[in-house]
């Protein structure tokens, strides 16, 4: 029976489609049964104008299977999904990326949310996203309702730090309806997109879209939104300050003098936008060796901490360099999940924030 559908798939991967591939390699086959040398299978097309092209691809398979040694009779379904059976996930009036729209009054609370707060950075590279994404969990693990925004349009990274590939339904075209992850709600636009695709938008069509992630996203009653910010002090900055009713922002860096050059202009942005900076994160701080104890500085240490109280800001914590970290950001499951030095770390900094109402 194996060697009969291995056959008869051989012969089929032959026939060429029309657009190009064959009706295996497209994957069109359902329900193939041979009994005694009868043949039936389905040819599923994606909609009746698909059906229609392949009606020849029909013609064909069935005097090629008829030819084949053994085969006694051939029976070819044709079906085709209607415009209803279509996934209702994505209706195609529902599009990322527009104008947006004027607003009046200044920043405007979101509904459900008591607090947002907003993850920024001068510069890229000091781990950011990677923060945001624990510290939403760490805050989730202590029973907090949270919320993780990936506002990073051209570099959206949060689906892979959560392990989210499914696309947000929207039942009506307009409602986004986010995922959940970790105890987590999370939107990105990166769950709009397919794989590797770029985003190509000049600043209003980024606007817009930062505009429908918050607007548009059903997210519920949040106890805080973290929002998690592209680097540098750009559109996405400007818009979300002057939009939205921030609670406060969250600056990290890294210890070096590069990555505190570019923290304090973060942190000039957000005073010029009268928003307030809640405190600094200090990230890749120090290496803990686990097999010989050694603690290793490789990017500095204390430069944070000494920049918050020359600014007079609170500091939040040092953060390790932690291979856990890594593997959790790219396997979707963020550290603060586990129990190891990095959890400890996310968790204590997600305490000092819910005791400082911030969380």
């Amino acid at each position: 029976m194996e060697a009969d559908r291995k056959r008869i798939l051989e012969a089929l991967a032959g026939i060429a489609c029309p657009g190009g591939g064959t009706l295996v390699s497209r994957d069109l086959i359902r329900a193939l049964s041979v009994e005694g040398g009868a043949v039936r299978f389905v040819i599923e097309a994606a909609s009746p104008d698909e059906a229609r092209a392949l009606g020849p691809v029909q013609a064909q398979a069935e005097a090629v299977l008829r030819a084949l040694p053994g085969i006694a009779s051939v029976q070819i379904v044709m079906t085709a999904h209607g415009p209803a059976a279509k996934p209702a996930a994505a209706p195609p009036s529902l599009k990322i990326g527009q104008h947006p729209t004027p607003q009046q009054g200044g920043p405007q609370p979101l509904s459900g949310v008591d607090r947002i707060i907003a993850i920024g950075s001068g510069k890229g590279g000091v781990g950011k996203s990677t923060v945001s994404s624990n510290i939403a969990v760490a805050l989730a693990r202590q029973g907090r309702r949270v919320g993780l925004l990936d506002a990073d349009i051209y570099g959206p990274s949060q689906p892979r730090m959560m392990g989210l590939s499914k696309r947000p339904a929207s039942p009506d075209g307009k409602t986004i309806i986010p995922l959940q992850a970790h105890g987590v709600t999370v939107m990105s636009i990166g769950l709009m997109l397919n794989d590797g695709e770029a985003v190509v938008w000049r600043g209003p069509m980024i606007m817009g879209a930062l505009q429908q992630l918050i607007g548009q996203v059903e997210w519920g009653k949040l106890d805080v939104l973290l929002i998690d910010l592209p680097p540098g002090t750009g559109d996405i900055q400007l818009t979300l300050c002057q939009r939205t009713q921030l609670t406060g922002a969250i600056v990290v860096s890294t210890p070096q003098d590069v990555a505190l050059i570019d923290a304090r202009r973060a942190i000039d942005m957000f005073r010029k936008l009268k928003t307030p900076v809640l405190g600094l994160i200090e990230n890749m701080s120090f290496y803990h060796c686990p097999n010989c104890g050694h603690e290793a500085h490789l990017f500095g240490h204390g430069g944070v901490a000494a920049e918050a109280q020359a600014l007079d800001l609170p500091f939040l914590g040092a953060l390790p360099i932690d291979l856990a970290v890594r593997q959790g950001g790219d396997g979707g499951m963020p550290a603060a999940l586990g129990d190891g030095p990095a959890a400890e770390a996310y968790g204590a900094m997600a305490r000092r924030l819910i005791d400082g109402g911030m969380g």
